[in-house]
C-alpha cells in the first residue's frame, strides 16, 4: 500500500482496536473511574428495575406513617407527607430523571453533530451556524431549557425536548471545534486528493475520529441534563405528579424542611449522586482519551 493510499484511508481497524485497548486500560486503572462507572452501573441497573423491585408504587400511601423518619418499619428511609416510601420515589424518580437525561442528550446529538460537522469543514455554512450558535449561548442553560419547557408545556418528552435543544449549541461549538482540527489532517487532504466526495470524508473520515469528543461530550451533558430536569420539574415545569420525580419531591418537601429534612435530603443527595458520578467519569474518560497520555 502506497503512502497516499494509507493517508486516504485513514485510521485502520487495527489502530482503534489498539486504542480502545489503551482507553479501557487508563480507565482500569483510574480509580475515580472505576468508582464512578460503578455508581453509574448500580445506578443505571436500579433504575432499570425500579418499577419491579420498589417496595411500593409512587402513589401508594400510608396515613398512619406521614413524614416518618428513615428507619420506620416497612419504610427504609421514611416517607412525605402523604406517607408515600421514599426510598421507592427515589427509585422510581432516578428512573425518570435517567430517562430524561438519555433523551435529551440523544436530542443534542442528532442535531448538534452534523451541524458541528457542517460548521467545522463547509466556511460558508460555518458563518451562519456559528452566527446562530453564539445567540442561543447568550442565553443561559438553564434560562433557555425553562422557557422552552414553558413554551411548550409541562411532561416527561416536552422536558426533555427543552434540555435538548439548550444543550444543542454546546454540541456544536466542541463537534466544530473537533472537526476544524480534523479538517487540516493528512490523511483527509489526501482523501479530498484521491477524488473523495465532501459527504465521504465527512462520514467516513471526520465522524469517525471526532467520536471520543462525542463521547466526552455526552458524558459532561448528561449531568447538565439531570440537573436541568430537577430544576424543571421543582419549577412545576417537568414531570407531573403523581408521577414521581427527583426535582418534584424536593419542590414538595421544602415546605416540611424543618419537621422531616430526610424528605428534601435525600432526593437531594441521589441528585448530587448522579451528576457527580457522570461527571467525575467524564473527566476520566477525557484524560484516558487524551493522545498525550499514551505514554502514561
Amino acid at each position: 500500500m502506497s503512502v497516499d493510499t494509507a493517508l486516504a484511508a485513514g485510521p485502520t481497524p487495527r489502530t482503534a482496536s489498539g486504542q480502545r485497548s489503551r482507553v479501557l486500560r487508563r480507565l482500569r486503572r483510574n480509580p475515580l473511574a472505576v468508582v464512578s462507572f460503578t455508581v453509574l452501573a448500580i445506578a443505571v441497573l436500579v433504575a432499570v428495575i425500579a418499577p419491579w423491585v420498589a417496595p411500593y408504587t409512587p402513589e401508594h400511601t400510608d396515613f398512619s406513617n406521614t413524614l416518618a423518619p428513615p428507619g420506620t418499619p416497612g419504610h427504609l428511609l421514611g416517607t412525605d407527607d402523604l406517607g408515600r416510601d421514599v426510598l421507592s420515589r427515589i427509585m422510581l424518580g432516578a428512573r425518570a430523571s435517567l430517562e430524561v437525561a438519555l433523551l435529551a442528550v440523544l436530542t443534542a446529538l442528532l442535531i448538534g453533530v452534523p451541524l458541528g460537522l457542517v460548521a467545522g469543514y463547509f466556511r460558508a455554512a460555518d458563518t451562519i451556524i456559528s452566527r446562530v450558535t453564539d445567540l442561543l449561548l447568550a442565553f443561559p442553560f438553564l434560562i433557555l431549557a425553562v422557557g422552552l419547557a414553558a413554551i411548550r408545556g409541562a411532561s416527561l418528552a416536552n422536558a426533555a425536548v427543552a434540555i435538548g435543544i439548550a444543550q444543542i449549541p454546546g454540541v456544536i461549538r466542541v463537534v466544530r471545534s473537533d472537526a476544524l482540527r480534523l479538517k487540516s489532517l493528512d490523511f483527509v487532504a489526501a482523501a479530498v486528493v484521491h477524488g473523495a466526495s465532501d459527504l465521504w470524508v465527512l462520514a467516513r473520515h471526520i465522524l469517525p475520529n471526532a467520536t471520543s469528543v462525542v463521547l466526552v461530550q455526552a458524558t459532561v451533558a448528561i449531568p447538565a441534563a439531570i440537573l436541568g430536569e430537577a430544576v424543571l420539574s421543582f419549577l412545576g415545569l417537568g414531570i407531573q405528579p403523581p408521577s414521581p420525580s427527583l426535582g418534584t419531591m424536593l419542590a414538595n418537601a421544602q415546605q416540611f424542611a424543618a419537621r422531616a429534612p430526610w424528605a428534601a435530603v435525600l432526593p437531594g443527595v441521589a441528585i448530587m449522586v448522579l451528576a457527580l458520578a457522570f461527571n467525575v467519569f467524564g473527566d476520566s474518560l477525557r484524560d484516558a482519551l487524551d493522545p498525550k497520555a499514551s505514554r502514561r
